[in-house]
This record gives structure tokens, sequence and C-alpha cells, in this order.
């Protein structure tokens, strides 16, 4: 027993020597030391749990942000076919809905959304698929503001290429949710959508911004998205997303999802878009864009590319166009490689269709093409594409 002892002891204090001369040695996880006199003993600095770092504080933003979003529900009248094939895909295909020989019913359908409200007096933005796409007219639109007021709506104007509606209310002393920029915008930045998904108001859900300028998503004609891990669900559309300022960079328009619900990859208008269709809505009620005559153009594949000797994948090829069209006076013919407009490179078919769409009416634009593998300059009139809203 005496040797037992002793040696118990000679180790404890050999120990005890160890943790007090180095300073790296690390102390058992869950083990705290007593003094001598057998009181609880301070852990020693180095050894302390460090506190968990806090996490983003969105509480000041949100709780104004959310003041600013309100409910869209949209009351349609929607024609449809009698035709009992209507739902059959293989007839529609060869024989179309034929209208003419089952005749056809109006049928009233509900679309529910989001809204931002963007001035104190009564002007709202959304989504046009929000108010109502491919129908005859819509025959109510109300807005459901945070306060529980219900307000019936004016249709200022819609725009589908961007998916786009402006509303107004006669509603004044609103709380506004201010434009931001959304091309300060960084990849890793920290968002906010709100929104009603599912009918829940002021549904708040944070996020990153995954990628901006997204493309050819199918979601309008003239697409430049931000992607967002933010939440979006049905019931986001036309609702906000929000900076870390709380001001609106971009309207949630849609999701990309093989469930139906929120898989981590939602998209929104940039603010920047939108403020620019919501300017032009306000002032004429339509959106008029440029044009060159009709152009219809396709993304490069690698294969195309090396059909037509282009160097690369950049560009946008021209697969269709009428003889009696200013695109053919002016020079462009099929094949062709669109691959700058007024000095600015063309990537995809997209960008070069939002550039045409851009371009000062009135103004003459240089087109920079590829014609098996030659470079050419074609200058072409700018004209007014008319309205291509509702």
């Amino acid at each position: 027993m005496l040797l037992v002892s002793a040696s118990f002891l000679a180790g404890l204090f050999a120990s005890r020597l160890r943790t007090a001369a180095d300073p790296h040695a690390e102390a058992a996880p869950g083990i705290i030391g007593f003094a001598a006199d057998g009181q609880r003993a301070a852990a020693p600095a180095q050894y302390a749990p460090s506190a968990t770092a806090p996490g983003p504080d969105f509480t000041r933003i949100a709780g104004q942000a959310v003041k600013g979003v309100a409910n869209i529900s949209s009351l349609q009248v929607v024609r449809t076919p009698n035709s009992p094939f209507a739902n059959d895909p293989f007839f529609r295909y060869f024989f179309g809905d034929d209208e003419q020989a089952f005749g056809s019913r109006d049928r009233r359908s509900l679309s529910l959304g989001s809204g931002v409200i963007i001035s104190s007096d009564g002007y709202v933005v959304t989504n046009n698929h929000v108010v109502g796409q491919h129908v005859r007219a819509a025959a109510e639109v109300t807005v459901s503001l945070p306060d529980k007021r219900e307000v019936r709506a004016k249709v200022i104007g819609t725009d589908a290429q961007t998916d786009i509606a402006l509303l107004k209310i006669n509603v004044t002393g609103l709380p506004v949710v201010p434009w931001g920029d959304s091309g300060q915008l960084k990849l890793g930045e920290w968002v906010l959508a709100i929104g009603s998904p599912f009918q829940l108001n002021q549904t708040v859900t944070a996020g990153i911004i995954s990628a901006t300028g997204r493309t050819n998503l199918g979601f309008a004609d003239y697409e430049d998205f931000i992607q967002t891990d933010a939440a979006i669900n049905p019931g986001n559309s036309g609702g906000a997303l929000i900076n870390t300022r709380g001001e609106l960079v971009g309207i949630n328009t849609g999701i990309f999802s093989q469930s139906g619900g929120y898989q981590g990859i939602g998209f929104a208008i940039p603010s920047k878009l939108a403020r620019h269709i919501v300017d032009e809505l306000m002032a004429n009620g339509e959106v008029w864009r440029g044009q060159i005559g009709y152009l219809k153009v396709d993304n490069l594949t690698t294969q195309l590319a090396e059909d037509v000797h282009a160097p690369n994948t950049h560009g946008a090829i021209i697969i269709e166009m009428q003889r009696n069209s200013p695109t053919y006076e002016a020079g462009f013919r099929p094949g062709d490689v669109v691959v700058a407009f007024n000095g600015q490179a063309v990537t995809d078919a997209s960008q070069f269709n939002r550039l045409v769409g851009d371009a000062k009416i009135g103004t003459t634009a240089t087109v920079k093409i590829l014609r098996e593998g030659r470079s050419l300059e074609i200058k072409i009139a700018v004209e007014s594409s008319g309205s291509i809203g509702r």
C-alpha cells in the first residue's frame, strides 16, 4: 500500500508540473482542476471555451421592410377551350385547340402573390404573372396591406418580357421600401426575401447572393436574374429581395425546383432593370424597346462554332430571318455570328436581345459579325418596337 501510494503521489506531482510548465499542454475535455485547499479553481484563460460568434442581426431591417410588402390577389377571366381533348398533349400537338369545332368558355381563376410598395402615394410593383398573363382581362386586383386593409388596385401597366407589373391604389402615407442598386451586389452578400409564401403574410427568409446575370431560365424573354438561396416558394412572386441596408435590390420571381417547392435556388429581377421598367410604365403605361427587324438568334455550341468557323462559343448565331426585313437589307445573313453590338461584346443570344431592346430609338447601331471566320461590321437603324407589354 505504501508503494502504491508513493507511486500515485509521484505521478500526480509530475503531471501538475507538466501542466504548469508547458503552456501548450491541453487539459482533457470536461476536466476542471481544484485548488490545494479543495476549492474549485478557475480554469486557465487559454482553456476557456470560446464564445459562439453571433450571427448577422436582421431584426431592424426586417421589421422595417415588411411594412412595405403587400399581398396581391388577382381574379382573372380566362378563356379555355371546350374540346374534350384539351388536356391531351398528343391531340393538341397535331390538331391544336380547335376552338372553331368545340368552342370555348370563360372561367374565373385566382392568382396569389406579393408586391412591393415603392411610393407613399400607392404605387406597387409586382410580377406580371401575378396580375395575370394569357388572359382576356383581369377582373379585379386586390392589394392587402400589412395593416390588414384590402384595397382594389388599378393596373397601370404590365411588361410580359421582363415579368413586371405596376399597380396603383388610392392610399397615401404608405411605408415604402427604398430602391437599391443591384449593380453593386456581390457574391456571398446577405439578402432577405420578403413575401407571402402559401399565403403566410410578411414571411422573411435569409440567404446570400449565389450569382448574378442568370439568363436562359425560361421565366421571361428578357432575362438578367439574381440567384439567391434565400427561401422562395409559391406566393413569394412579386415580393422584395432586400439587402442589409434595407434597400430593394430585386423582385422575387421564380425558383428552380424538381419538387415544386424550395430547393435553395431562387431568382429575382434586379432592381436596376425593375426600376427602369417601372419608370416606363409609370410615364407611359407601356414599354417601348428598340428593334432592328426580325432576327432570330440562338446560342453557339461547340459544334456550331466549328461549322461557321467561329473561334469560340461567344456570340449569338442568326438562325432565322426574313428577306423583306431591314436586317436582311442591311446585310445580315443566316449563319452570321453576332459578336458585338455598339462596341459591347455579345456573349449569348439573350444578351444580344437585351442590347437591342435597350438601344436608343432613332439611333444607328454598329453590329460586328463573323461570317465564315471573317469579321464584318454592319450599320442598322434602331426603330421602335411599339408596346410589347399587355
